[in-house]
């Protein structure tokens, strides 16, 4: 409540929308009707009816807010308004039967009365013609004509005004503690320097000959890393990990969701600027929890990190943690649905290291992987904050992040304009994963052959996210009782 009270002092309301995190891909998203919008009775068609309308609104609002952001100079990165424009072309044209927000009628259930079939048709057909593509039409035109030009060349929020200010606030909520933005880089700057000395063992170890930078694009650009051909592939690749780390979970979690798991190819009308993600499932358990991964391109999609990033995305990472959070019987509501992302991230982060206990990286390029996607997240620190506190340009960034980790280019550069769009969201990942391995080396030091790692992960998920801080004092309470 504090980290949102502090956030009210400034006006971030007046730059509403960007590339990656907004209402407008949310509302693309279950518009579908594949995603957490239900369409299964006459009243879910009528309740997305209720909420299109009300979306409209938040449009006209939106741009009035930018409008005055224009005015006062809280205006986005020219480079994230390029890319928000053609996610509002996409839906800013007809015919209404061919737009993506006709679908729930096309896979009406069979369920609904003809009488409401022929109601509801007519509807989304003058709704989708008369409000929703001229609400995007409009959108459009203000962003390429009016926002474009006023946007701004800079890449970091110190740039805006109260800008130092705005950030500090913004790590405090994101990482749930005290650090300030030069802590932050200086274990940044540590960590990338003890993962480079791991990343450099799996090179030796595999025999490349070249240097580090030359093994990562070794490993962006050859071929065995890109077996596919059908993105449904990819999809089954993804169904094979699991199936691989089922059998062992319960050596170290004896408390597991009930809510059902689906892996789902990303929609196309996000898939270009998505990476891949997972959505919660409903807090009864009825919708289940979904990991989307995004294939553009089957035969260019790289798989030398997916053990590691079906473990941070999926199980036992985000769907774990967040669905034994929601089926909790101890917690209040508002403590069910609650989410920081030290916390959250943290835990999915750590969930990475748990791989060979799973019966994950025996490739020893998948464990490559995961110190890839591990080194991915110490950057994070270093390049939020050269962005956002020390005045670093976007391509500073990206060639900071290409010197040092083999995701591709094109990756890169999606990351840290998504850094951009959310000063401090992206150092919390770390910040978190550090706290509790520490938390683990911690209870295994003291506790000896007391020491049960399945307990350990019971404490540290049973009470759902909170600040680490908190998290410390609950372990340190648990250890206690347990000598």
């Amino acid at each position: 409540c504090e980290s949102h009270l502090q956030e009210l002092k400034f006006p971030f309301n007046l730059m509403p929308v960007n590339q990656i995190f907004s209402l407008h891909l949310l509302i693309g998203q279950l518009a579908g009707g594949d995603s957490f919008q239900p369409f299964k009775t006459t009243k879910d068609y009528d309740n997305w009816l209720k909420r299109l309308r009300a979306f409209t609104v938040w449009c006209d609002t939106a741009i009035v807010n930018m409008r005055k952001g224009i005015k006062l100079g809280y205006v986005l990165p020219k480079s994230l308004t390029i890319k928000v424009i053609p996610q509002m072309a996409e839906f800013d044209h007809g015919p209404a039967e061919d737009h993506l927000f006709y679908i729930p009628i096309k896979k009406m259930p069979t369920n609904i009365s003809n009488e409401d079939r022929i109601r509801l048709e007519k509807e989304y057909k003058a709704l989708i013609k008369n409000e929703i593509i001229p609400t995007f039409k409009k959108f459009h035109d203000f962003l390429k004509n009016e926002y474009l030009p006023a946007s701004r060349k800079t890449s970091g929020i110190l740039y805006l005004p109260d800008g130092n200010k705005m950030y500090e606030c913004l790590l405090k909520s994101f990482t749930t503690t005290n650090m300030s933005a030069d802590e932050v880089f200086e274990l940044g700057q540590a960590e990338v320097g003890r993962l480079t000395k791991e990343m450099k063992k799996v090179k030796d170890h595999v025999g490349f000959k070249g240097d580090l930078k030359s093994f990562f694009v070794f490993v962006r650009n050859d071929k065995k890393f890109m077996p596919y051909s059908d993105p449904e592939q990819v999809i089954a690749h993804f169904n094979s990990i699991y199936n691989t780390i089922k059998p062992n979970l319960k050596k170290l979690f004896d408390i597991v969701p009930k809510t059902p798991f689906e892996i789902k190819r990303t929609e196309a009308f996000r898939e270009a600027s998505a990476s891949a993600e997972y959505y919660q499932g409903s807090v009864d358990g009825t919708r289940p929890g979904i990991f989307y991964v995004p294939v553009p391109d089957a035969s260019s999609y790289n798989n030398f990190a997916d053990e590691d990033l079906f473990l941070h995305e999926a199980i036992p990472g985000h769907h774990y943690q967040i669905s034994i959070q929601q089926e909790s019987q101890d917690l209040p509501k508002f403590r069910k649905i609650l989410w920081n992302s030290a916390f959250g991230e943290g835990w999915a982060l750590y969930t990475e290291s748990l791989g060979k206990e799973l019966g994950l990286y025996t490739d020893p390029y998948q464990y490559f992987g995961m110190l890839s996607e591990e080194m991915h997240r110490a950057i994070r620190l270093v390049v939020d904050v050269g962005i956002h506190s020390k005045g670093w340009t976007r391509e500073e960034a990206i060639q900071y992040s290409l010197d040092r980790e083999a995701e591709s280019e094109d990756n890169i550069t999606s990351e840290i304009e998504r850094y951009m769009a959310s000063p401090g969201q992206a150092v919390s990942y770390k910040i978190g994963q550090l706290k509790i391995l520490e938390l683990r080396n911690k209870a295994e030091k003291e506790l000896g052959k007391k020491f049960d790692i399945r307990e350990f992960h019971n404490k540290i998920l049973e009470s759902g996210v909170m600040p680490l801080n908190i998290l410390e004092g609950k372990i340190d309470r648990w250890i206690e009782s347990k000598k």
